[in-house]
């Protein structure tokens, strides 16, 4: 009996094509496998019996790292002779097959990295078929070493003996190499003519690691080539150099994240559960940001381990394993926490190739801790948070894209979504299948922007979509909205920013509404004109409908108002916050601002943005009047609240469903005047706020018979809000839906748009 097997899906680069040869040799079947740019072909000679048992094994026993979508199997003649082979890899055809996240480091490599007796100890660049480079280091597909970056290290004999080797794990493992044949490590200095103690400790140092361990145990900035790109990083433990590092890097207040040797240093910093623990361990190796543990103080001047300008404001940590051999080795050699931050100055993407590196980082770094291996594409690092007992993506990047997303509604034909401004990504989707581009960053500058249109033009060819449709936001400044004017010969679908938000919360669940969505964020440009944030829909994935929403209130100063918080404050308070502490402390400006608030017009355009609530109540409470990055002051606030409270301020909502913010504010106001304390107040407001969702979704419930609240936007990344009005949603009696796979933020409106696109390009639209 002959059949031919075809197998779509994440099938290359997890070991797949070996996993096939070892089932179909021992269950004495006859053929060959290989790749091709759909995917994996597999032709079968053999038993009745035995290809049924094959089939079915197939899916069910497939390497944890696959991901098949569709497996087709057809009778007919084969080529197969007396054995199984894998053969040469097909590359003609379009391509349909999808390709592998980066993988963590695996335990087997780990053990040879410790093992004298092997020849890969020590080596940084160790891997298998298991773990090891995928997505940064391809080319183009079939993923075969010829199409990725280490076609250029030819396999010594060993290697290649493995490679042959079906009893091996490196059998045909793209990057197998050794330190014969592989990439090698250098530490260069930042710059060679300089003196001073790091150039000297460079020069001295005759081993790379051990040169760069003492860089940070003296107190230099080393930047490191990773997987995806260089990162920066000091000693966590080191405030000055901490400092040094935010002053060069021109990061004021956004929290590092750190790198830690293993799960018990984890636990000594943070709060470890079950969650924590599996998101830590897990292939992605994300940061998981996790709460510190009780009694740690935010200050850094008794947790010796952890300086306070590393994270500054908050009670949380970034915390991540190390997911490469180069990371293990180098904490070994500190044998204490480093930071590890993104290799950029503030509001760059990552640096990821070596030139640029080091013309953009030379004034960042003391030292470069760098490779040979070439990195085609940018990569930074994923950010997760535990949530109800799995992970929530904040940030989606290495180890989780380009894993693709299930549609759902199929796509009849090839869709670009564009995404929005801020934590840019861009989507393609064609059939059932949706891939979202790692992080980008915001495209506020020619460096992002050129990354962004070229990451395109890199996964067009990768996956195989020529975009027909171009689905983009309808804020006429981003650039993700110039550049899908811009494309030629294209159909563009514009998608209103909070109806993208919904639709990605309904694609990251597999379902296509209609919902109750309620959208949250700082800003996005509605269809009157005016700036949105604090939305009420009734949403399908093809059309909404704005069913209530915050009231609008004046941003004095437009966009100064989001890098000054107390400005909101001036603008909710009308006058009546004269006498408070915000106002003295911003006395000089106080009476004009609000005067331009109550003028409104161009000066002071009207938002009902949810995030400005939040930076109203933030600088009114003494938590910040000014922040350095995006949604600082909402963040503090929420880590402010006395999780004990559970009062809720009120708010007024009219018969259209219109919330008055300012109700929320002036209770704020009026408890800070009596002498609360500034916790408990959070903590009222995060359950006011709370308040008005549930209030408002049973009205809709009522009005419309919608029994499920889809959550969207970056203001429900707060756990304290999310958790509070999810329960008080399930409580009266709704079905919740929330973000896991794609954030809740701007990072995920790509999704959200092509998942609109598709739905609109039906014959029959919801």
């Amino acid at each position: 009996m002959g059949v031919r097997v075809r197998v779509e899906g994440v099938v290359q680069g997890v070991g797949f094509r070996p996993f096939v040869h070892g089932l179909a040799t021992r269950l004495g079947l006859a053929g060959l496998v290989g790749n091709d740019a759909q995917g994996v072909f597999v032709e079968l000679e053999g038993g009745r019996e035995q290809i049924g048992e094959f089939l079915a094994r197939l899916e069910r026993d497939a390497p944890p790292l696959a991901s098949i979508e569709r497996v087709t199997v057809t009778t007919g003649a084969t080529r197969a002779g007396g054995r199984f082979l894998i053969v040469e890899s097909d590359p003609s055809g379009t391509a349909r097959t999808l390709v592998s996240p980066d993988i963590a480091t695996c335990a087997d490599c780990l053990a040879e990295l410790a093992d004298p007796a092997d020849r890969r100890y020590r080596y940084p660049f160790v891997n298998c078929v298991n773990c090891g480079p995928r997505l940064t280091i391809v080319r183009a597909m079939p993923y075969d070493r010829p199409l990725t970056t280490m076609a250029g290290f030819e396999m010594c004999g060993r290697c290649l003996a493995e490679y042959h080797d079906p009893a091996d794990r490196r059998f045909h493992a793209q990057p197998t190499c050794c330190p014969a044949c592989g990439p090698t490590l250098r530490l260069v200095g930042a710059d060679p003519s300089a003196g001073g103690r790091f150039g000297r400790l460079i020069r001295a140092a005759g081993e790379p690691l051990a040169g760069a361990a003492e860089v940070l145990r003296a107190g230099g900035v080393l930047a490191v080539k990773g997987i995806g790109g260089y990162h920066l990083s000091v000693l966590a433990s080191d405030e000055k150099t901490t400092a040094e590092l935010r002053r060069r890097k021109h990061r004021a207040g956004k929290p590092f994240a750190v790198m830690v040797a293993g799960l018990d240093e984890a636990r000594r910093l943070c709060e470890v559960d079950e969650v924590a623990e599996r998101l830590l361990t897990g292939p992605a190796r994300p940061v998981v940001l996790l709460p510190r543990r009780a009694g740690a103080p935010m200050d850094g001047t008794v947790d010796s381990a952890v300086a306070g300008a590393v994270a500054p404001g908050t009670r949380h940590l970034g915390l991540m394993l190390p997911y490469t051999p180069l990371h293990h080795l180098l904490l070994d050699g500190v044998g204490a926490p480093i930071v590890l931050t993104s290799g950029n100055r503030s509001d760059e993407p990552i640096a990821y190739d070596d030139r640029d590196a080091f013309d953009r980082l030379c004034g960042v770094a003391d030292a470069f801790l760098t490779h040979d291996r070439p990195i085609h594409l940018r990569a930074d690092d994923s950010v997760v948070r535990p949530f109800r007992g799995r992970g929530m993506v904040l940030r989606r990047a290495r180890g989780h894209a380009p894993r693709p997303f299930a549609l759902p509604l199929d796509s009849p034909r090839h869709v670009l979504g564009c995404g929005a401004e801020l934590k840019s990504t861009f989507c393609l989707a064609k059939g059932g299948h949706a891939v979202m581009s790692p992080h980008i960053g915001d495209l506020e500058n020619y460096e992002t922007l050129r990354s962004y249109v070229e990451g395109i033009e890199h996964f067009a060819a990768l996956f195989g979509v020529r975009p027909e449709v171009v689905a983009h936001d309808l804020h006429p400044e981003y650039l993700s909205t110039k550049h899908a004017l811009a494309l030629p010969d294209v159909d563009l679908v514009p998608v209103q920013h909070h109806h993208a938000h919904i639709a990605s919360c309904l694609a990251d669940n597999g379902e296509a509404g209609p919902v109750i969505g309620v959208a949250f964020d700082g800003l996005g440009y509605g269809l009157d004109g005016t700036l949105w944030g604090g939305e009420f829909l009734l949403a399908g994935l093809a059309s909404f409908e704005r069913a209530g929403h915050l009231a609008p209130v004046p941003m004095p100063g437009g966009s100064a108002a989001i890098r000054q918080p107390w400005r909101m404050a001036a603008a909710y308070l009308d006058g009546d916050g004269d006498a408070l502490a915000v106002a003295r402390r911003n006395e000089r400006w106080w009476a004009s601002v609000t005067a331009l608030a109550r003028r409104g017009g161009s000066g002071a355009p009207p938002t009902s943005s949810a995030g400005r609530l939040f930076d109203a109540v933030a600088a009114l409470i003494g938590v910040r009047d000014t922040i350095t990055y995006e949604g600082q002051a909402a963040i503090e606030l929420e880590q402010l609240a006395d999780p004990g409270e559970r009062a809720a301020y009120p708010a007024a909502v009219s018969d259209d469903l219109v919330a008055a913010g300012s109700d929320l504010v002036r209770a704020a106001a009026a408890d800070l005047a009596a002498g609360t304390d500034p916790a408990v107040i959070s903590a009222r407001f995060h359950n006011g706020v709370g308040d008005v969702v549930v209030r408002c979704c049973r009205v809709l419930r009522d009005r419309a018979g919608l029994e499920t609240v889809a959550l969207s936007g970056g203001v429900f990344q707060n756990l304290l809000l999310l958790r509070r009005t999810v329960a008080r949603l399930e409580e009266a009696g709704f079905r919740v839906l929330t973000h896991s796979g794609v954030p809740a933020n701007d990072g995920g409106i790509s999704l959200g748009q092509v998942a609109v696109a598709a739905a609109r390009l039906q014959p029959d639209p919801l």
